[in-house]
């Protein structure tokens, strides 16, 4: 049996992003008697034990909390200094449980937040074997600007790693970028497996969530269940709502740092009667959301996959989606550009008039949006399923690695 520690700075059941379940979704999937994992993450929340099991992943939890914190709060004193704490707190927190576990290999998740203790650990410990998994969904050049104070052990964690997952071709272009000399591989992330399963979502279960947010005969509601931050382009769905008549609404889901500029930006362009705000969600009523809606609208200014959108071809939701980053691996706008066809309506960047004719596009053709959407339905099954992923990570990662003298 191995024994892997992994360094992460939030875990569930606190998540803020993609990353946290694709750890939970790949270890509970690997055999505990063949890998055990321990994981140092930061105790965000202080209702949260310091000590916890998670399915195969024992938790250990550090750093500065507060009672309950909403997203935003993760970015004000004094949970903002985690980031910092974190990159020193962590591994000493590794080094005193090497001590008792005597551990094969370790596990950084994302460069940027994850990078550092992991490089320092191995500078400690070189015979100990590194993973750094690249999930990176904020623009590179703000995530290097970042980390300018500890450049040096950030570069570090592309060049010491031993192997590197990232989650789309852009990414694993950064790493080599950033002088990786390991082995690389693209192992994606999966869908919510929730949204695979389509008699979970009865027009009877739905009829709630309908009502919760004002669905009325007729009305037409986007939806986005991406995090509300800048390179998301809420913004730019707002405006394109504009341009839309009135049937068309918005569906935010969950909450964050934006939300206070989102809402004002609604208020400003009167549309206040036409967006519905549902503030933080459970990850489970997510997908009951998404499905309560019609068309899912993610026009990213940047991103490393989009989990979200992957979730939302497994609903069976029309996609209007830009091809920025790792998107470009599922988004095709066009038959011509994948062996399953065309699965999204393709958008660029701060174009909400672009969002808008899509949208009268799929309004206008339900025959189109069926074989669309099922071209999405089925390319997520096959490329972006968790089975499949925890499957390559063993097979391309866990394995190669652990049997290399």
């Amino acid at each position: 049996m191995k024994r892997v520690l992994v360094f992460s700075m939030a875990y569930l059941p606190l998540n803020v992003g993609g990353a946290e379940p694709a750890i939970h979704e790949i270890t509970k999937r690997i055999d505990p008697s063949e890998i055990q994992f321990d994981l140092i993450t930061c105790r965000y929340d202080r209702r949260f034990p310091r000590v916890e099991q998670i399915g195969n992943v024992t938790v250990y939890r550090i750093g500065l909390g507060i009672t309950a914190p909403k997203p935003e709060d993760l970015r004000k004193f004094p949970l903002h200094l985690n980031k910092f704490l974190f990159q020193f707190l962590a591994p000493w927190k590794a080094i005193w449980l090497h001590f008792k576990h005597h551990y094969n290999g370790v596990w950084a998740l994302m460069a940027h937040s994850a990078g550092v203790p992991g490089a320092l650990f191995k500078l400690l410990h070189p015979n100990v074997k590194f993973i750094l998994s690249l999930q990176e969904g904020d623009p590179i050049e703000h995530v290097e600007r970042a980390m300018r104070p500890v450049w040096p052990l950030f570069t570090r964690a592309f060049t010491s790693a031993d192997v590197i997952q990232a989650i789309s071709t852009y990414l694993a272009d950064w790493a080599r970028a950033r002088n990786a000399q390991c082995p690389i591989h693209v192992i994606h992330n999966g869908a919510d497996l929730m949204d695979f399963d389509d008699a979970l979502f009865s027009s009877e279960r739905l009829v709630p969530i309908c009502a919760r947010i004002g669905k009325q005969p007729g009305d037409v509601f986007l939806v986005n269940t991406a995090r509300l931050v800048p390179q998301k382009g809420w913004d730019t769905t707002i405006d394109a709502l504009a341009l839309l008549p009135p049937k068309v609404k918005l569906l935010v889901v969950g909450g964050g740092v934006e939300e206070g500029p989102l809402r004002e930006r609604v208020a400003a362009q009167g549309l206040s009667k036409r967006v519905v705000f549902t503030g933080a969600v459970s990850s489970d009523e997510v997908a009951f959301y998404r499905r309560a809606a019609d068309i899912f609208v993610m026009p990213s200014r940047t991103e490393g996959l989009g989990n979200a959108g992957l979730s939302a071809m497994a609903s069976r939701l029309p996609f209007i989606g830009t091809t920025v980053g790792g998107m470009s691996e599922y988004v095709f706008g066009d038959d011509s550009k994948s062996s399953y066809g065309k699965t999204a309506w393709e958008v660029a960047p701060d174009q909400p008039a672009e969002i808008a004719a899509a949208v009268e596009t799929i309004l206008a053709d339900p025959a189109e949006v069926q074989r669309v959407t099922q071209n999405a339905r089925r390319l997520v099954e096959e490329r972006f399923h968790w089975d499949a992923v925890a499957a390559a990570m063993q097979a391309k990662v866990f394995t190669p690695l652990f049997t290399t003298k």
